[in-house]
């Protein structure tokens, strides 16, 4: 496996793991200070906009699991495609689940992947 390769799946390992941590700091260190997230229905959110959501799912409890589908990078540039679910809990309520598939691409900045644009078909 390629260098490019496994720095970029210690990315999506690092996401998952601190999303299930509620590591909000964590996982917004992975991602570009203009990352975009789009996502169906909703209007395009950004890294501020997720500042705002992120912390308010600190009293939701997370359970997320993804499986790489296919990675390719370009230089600079990489996407990957995987399979998400996520299990949403809130602290004595009812949880939501939410599956489907994502395509995130990724920069290279300062010698690190981050999630640059991240579309996803959560259902």
């Amino acid at each position: 496996m390629q260098d490019d390769e496994r720095a970029i799946r210690d990315l999506v390992s690092a996401w998952i793991t601190a999303s299930n941590a509620g590591d909000i700091e964590k996982v917004l260190s992975l991602m570009a200070d203009d990352v975009v997230f789009l996502v169906p229905g909703q209007k395009p959110m950004r890294k501020t906009d997720d500042v705002a959501g992120q912390t308010a799912l600190k009293d939701i409890v997370i359970e997320a699991k993804s499986e790489i589908q296919e990675i390719k990078v370009f230089g600079d540039w990489a996407y990957l495609w995987t399979k998400l679910s996520v299990v949403m809990t809130p602290r004595g309520g009812t949880q939501a689940t939410r599956t489907g598939n994502t395509l995130s691409i990724l920069q290279k900045r300062n010698g690190k992947r981050v999630l640059f644009r991240d579309p996803n078909m959560l259902a």
